[in-house]
């Protein structure tokens, strides 16, 4: 049930972070991303959003405020297990079901919405296309429909509805090859500027009372030479190397470990390679978690895992193609 738990709000929050990266004026979609962006990042809002996935349905509620000291942000669940999630200059901390430790990862700082680069139509213009829709009332407020379409099959599309004046995302849909969507996650009501109740911020009695551990996240910095012992040989078309982490736990008799992120600008995936005992038996294979795919294999003598909010093709592609380097 924790596993379940953790998969799910890991999974929501994978929405925000790695999907909703995107917020211009007119009929240009490429400004109403930047736009987004920036609003999703800057603004004070807060609101409750759905978020739906086949027959499941999800309510949520989160407060966003800016600040001198920075961004704070709370997340907590309204229906279903009882989750609550917390992001400050510190770190975030988190707490599922009815766990009565907190979960927390200092070395996560950026926001569920980082910011676009200046240079989106270069780096995800041949992965995607973009394109303007309608208009349409959400939340009490109209909204523009923004809709990213990959130019191939590796990848899922989007379709995003931004408020009209400030560009904040309002609606989200993850789009298959068919344009069906997989899933949608929308904001039922929405509060901006002062209207937002900074006292929402603060953590319930049951967060702040618990006993906080750390997450055991790997934090370390990369080897030696800064470089990947271990990468995919292929990858779909646009994807770089983006974050690079690699332990090398075998003085200590431990495991040697390493975590590469690729993105295409919009979407996420992570590689981990792991040392493996002699013997250890990891047969081929691939999982589907709501949007999430992954897929692991035994490569000589390392478990290599790859998971990201992309097609099966593609995360099999990228696992199968990993390779020790000459490093």
């Amino acid at each position: 049930m924790k596993k379940a738990c953790i998969t799910s709000t890991l999974g929501i929050l994978c929405l925000l972070t790695s999907q909703l990266v995107f917020a211009g004026e007119g009929n240009d979609p490429l400004g109403w991303l930047e736009r987004m962006s920036t609003a999703m990042n800057q603004m004070d809002y807060q609101g409750t959003f759905v978020y739906m996935q086949g027959d499941e349905m999800e309510t949520m509620r989160i407060t966003h405020v800016s600040g001198e000291g920075g961004v704070q942000e709370r997340l907590v669940s309204l229906s279903g297990a009882a989750r609550e999630v917390l992001r400050d200059s510190n770190g975030v901390r988190w707490v599922l079901g009815d766990e009565t430790s907190v979960l927390a990862d200092r070395s996560v700082k950026k926001s569920f919405f980082p910011e676009l680069p200046q240079d989106i139509e270069s780096q995800a213009g041949q992965s995607y296309v973009f394109k303007m829709g309608g208009k349409t009332r959400i939340a009490g407020h109209m909204a523009r429909n923004i809709k990213v379409m990959p130019r191939d099959h590796y990848r899922y599309g989007y379709s995003l509805w931004l408020e009209e004046h400030s560009g904040l995302l309002l609606k989200w849909e993850l789009l298959d090859s068919q344009r069906k969507a997989l899933a949608k996650l929308m904001f039922t009501d929405l509060s901006l500027g002062s209207e937002v109740d900074t006292g929402e911020l603060k953590p319930s009695g049951r967060m702040s009372q618990a006993r906080t551990v750390e997450s055991g996240l790997p934090t370390a910095g990369p080897g030696k030479s800064g470089q990947p012992h271990w990468k995919p040989v292929r990858l779909p078309p646009g994807f770089t190397l983006t974050s690079h982490r690699y332990i090398d736990g075998k003085t200590d008799g431990g495991s040697e470990y390493e975590h590469l992120v690729y993105s295409d600008v919009l979407a996420v995936v992570s590689v981990y390679v792991e040392s493996l005992d002699n013997g250890s038996a990891h047969p081929e294979a691939t999982q589907r978690h709501g949007t999430t795919h992954l897929y692991t294999c035994k490569s000589g003598n390392v478990m290599v895992t790859v998971v990201g909010n992309l097609p099966a093709v593609a995360v099999e592609m990228i696992g199968k193609s990993v390779e020790l380097t000459s490093h």
